[in-house]
């Protein structure tokens, strides 16, 4: 008499409700983490700093708000969107989570995390004095420059999404770093003193040369996310494209 099949477990059997676990508790613990991150920050006394335009004038405070919104959306998206690979029409939250996540999220946080160290590295009083050490908590410095990381790059992997057009994607990112710059200027211009101490010793030539190797930079890391998203979840951006087709 012939055994009855028993059937097997197989990854995907069990992997969706695993995944959906894992993202949920990412985005709860960003959500948290960042959103408190920039409420610290935001009223944090800072001494030996500019006092216009509050925190709104730090690349990292602004990062910050980025991954804050970031994860909101995500979060919201994990109860009213959807999270499956490619949806035939997926929703409003969704399409803004893709973009916002390719377009500024990644790049901008592995942005902000590699130059803060790299400077920080160097000499760290260019972007954070030690006059800073006993009123900016240590665990608040890697929530703005490490986390930021580590985060957006657990993201990538457990999380698929829909890149923009490369062109449409790279506009937004220059947008918002061009915008940036003229930012800082607007600053100086009113106070007088450089957001940044190394500015601050940087010539003008060499300013300009900074700032255009800090907007290059920000740009190759929007391709690098995108070459992430698609050697990572190559059988689903290859779908998505058939399904586009």
């Amino acid at each position: 008499m012939a055994k009855p099949k028993t059937k097997s477990k197989s990854k995907g059997s069990t992997s969706p409700g695993f995944n959906k676990a894992v993202q949920l508790l990412l985005h709860l613990t960003a959500v948290l983490q960042f959103n408190y991150g920039v409420y610290y920050f935001h009223a944090l006394d800072m001494p030996n700093t500019v006092p216009f335009a509050g925190k709104f004038k730090y690349l990292t405070f602004l990062c910050a708000i980025i991954q804050a919104l970031y994860y909101t959306v995500s979060l919201a998206n994990d109860f009213v969107g959807t999270n499956e690979l490619t949806p035939k029409k997926p929703p409003a939250v969704r399409r803004f989570k893709d973009w916002l996540m390719a377009t500024l999220a990644f790049p901008v946080a592995i942005n902000v995390g590699v130059t803060f160290w790299t400077l920080y590295a160097i000499d760290r009083e260019l972007v954070f004095p030690k006059v800073l050490d006993p009123v900016f908590p240590s665990w608040l410095n890697h929530v703005l420059h490490t986390n930021i990381m580590v985060f957006i790059v657990l993201e990538l992997f457990i999380s698929y999404r829909s890149y923009p057009k490369r062109s449409h994607g790279l506009a937004g990112l220059t947008i918002f770093m061009v915008s940036y710059l003229i930012w800082i200027h607007v600053v100086k211009h009113y106070s007088g003193v450089w957001v940044y101490q190394v500015l601050e010793v940087l010539q003008l030539p060499q300013r300009i040369l900074f700032f255009v190797a800090v907007v290059g930079f920000t740009l190759s890391l929007y391709l690098l996310g995108e070459f992430l998203n698609n050697t990572v979840w190559a059988k689903e951006v290859k779908l998505a494209k058939r399904k586009s087709n």
